[in-house]
């Protein structure tokens, strides 16, 4: 369970319940998925994965009162696939879609 997220101009801090954090600083991100479930309306059912460079990342739940400066934040990403992205936010199925990949 999420205590708090973090969004802010160095990245993303996800502190979780056991106490463990989970984080992304924005010159280490290299990929961005959108993971659905069929678990909504009820359960929280669409999380945005935010992929390091050389391993870890981050979850946060859409349904976060952080997820919309998030979205804001990701949607600004050169190359971001705004279509791919309405795709996954319409979805209720299991899925996994890659919105965004840092060219190399």
């Amino acid at each position: 369970m999420t205590t708090s997220i973090t969004i802010d101009d160095e990245g993303v801090r996800r502190q979780l319940a056991d106490g463990t954090e989970e984080s992304v600083t924005w010159a280490k991100l290299s990929e961005v998925a959108i993971r659905t479930t069929p678990e909504g309306p009820w359960k929280e059912d669409v999380f945005f994965l935010l992929m390091a460079e050389g391993g870890g990342g981050c979850a946060v739940p859409a349904g976060d009162p952080s997820a919309d400066d998030l979205m804001s934040r990701l949607q600004s990403l050169p190359d971001f696939d705004n279509d791919t992205f309405i795709e996954a936010m319409t979805t209720m199925e299991d899925g996994l879609f890659v919105v965004w990949q840092r060219n190399k």
